[in-house]
């Protein structure tokens, strides 16, 4: 009988929530859904926890669940309030954009402060249909870990009709050199050798394969390569 009685009252509050959360989603806005920065994901994560709390334990209070799913929203608000009128403020509760490609060049310093891989960075390329690393002028993290991309002015399409021409299809470009670590399987596939890449990477005054954070090569045996301690200038970010 306790059962069932406790059945009733979590069904009840599971009638008796959902709508409000719903509201409150809808008042929260669609940033807290779509891009997700780091304070809409907290503030997501314990509205959640809260109301999965008063569901799961009817011994909880309903009166106080209401509540906190009432401020917690008005927190968010406020927060988003003081992020858009004050810069300072804006930047403590975010993430900044972080550059992690310049003029096809990969920042490692970068990539390790925000805890990337040069794997990951090479998948959410491929998403934006980029597989050549070589045609990124800039790629930025944004705050919300999504990736933006500028390619280069040469890399930029055109229509067909723009220049009337038979569009020719974009080379493939194979990851060669991770992380000082040779893919020997890559280079049987081009039918190139050891020898051959050591003499490309002397030619570019690289001593050291473990010197190489990434290499990629593509169809036509063009070889670019990105330097662990390369220092480059990066053009300031902001949000």
């Amino acid at each position: 009988m306790e059962v069932l009685k406790e059945s009733v009252i979590i069904l009840a509050r599971i009638i008796t929530i959902f709508p409000l959360f719903l509201l409150i989603t809808h008042y929260m806005g669609k940033r807290s859904i779509g891009e997700m920065p780091i304070f809409d994901f907290l503030i997501i994560m314990t509205l959640a926890n809260v109301v999965g709390a008063d569901i799961a334990d009817p011994k909880v209070d309903h009166v106080y669940t209401y509540l906190a799913i009432i401020v917690i929203p008005l927190i968010q608000k406020l927060t988003a309030y003081f992020s858009i009128t004050n810069r300072k403020i804006g930047k403590k509760i975010t993430f900044e954009p972080t550059l992690v490609i310049q003029d096809g060049k990969i920042s490692v310093e970068n990539l390790k402060r925000i805890r990337y891989t040069i794997d990951n960075v090479l998948r959410m390329l491929r998403q934006k249909n980029i597989f050549d690393i070589s045609d990124v002028k800039i790629a930025i993290i944004e705050a919300d870990g999504q990736l933006s991309v500028l390619k280069k002015e040469n890399k930029l399409g055109v229509t067909i009709e723009d220049i009337n021409v038979k569009k020719k299809s974009k080379n493939l470009s194979y990851p060669l050199i991770v992380e000082g670590k040779i893919y020997e399987d890559i280079l049987n596939y081009l039918g190139l050798n050891r020898q051959w890449l050591v003499a490309e990477l002397q030619r570019r005054q690289i001593a050291q394969v473990n010197r190489v954070f990434f290499a990629s090569i593509n169809d036509d045996h063009e070889l670019h390569v990105s330097l662990k301690n390369e220092h480059q200038q990066m053009p300031p970010i902001y949000n």
